[in-house]
């Protein structure tokens, strides 16, 4: 039995215009859903974020392990 290791990924969710909620792990190109619920967007990113990684592990886990820390900030800005 091969044991697996949980990894934490960063994942950007905002809701758009329709009212869906958008969410997207920047860390890993082209990896990004939607749901009508935050929940389900969150379970549908999961789900998306385990497909990149199956269909190109060795790129992926590469990619990863280069990200030395991630963080969020928000800037304020006159408009």
């Amino acid at each position: 039995m091969v044991l697996k290791e949980k990894m934490q990924f960063p994942v950007f969710v905002e809701k758009d215009e329709d009212g869906f909620f958008v969410a997207e792990c920047p860390i890993l190109e082209g990896c990004f859903t939607q749901g009508k619920t935050l929940d389900e967007a969150l379970k549908n990113i999961e789900e998306v974020i385990g497909l990149c990684i199956e269909e190109k592990r060795d790129e992926v886990m590469s990619q990863i392990q280069k990200v030395q820390d991630f963080g969020f900030h928000t800037v304020a800005i006159d408009v």
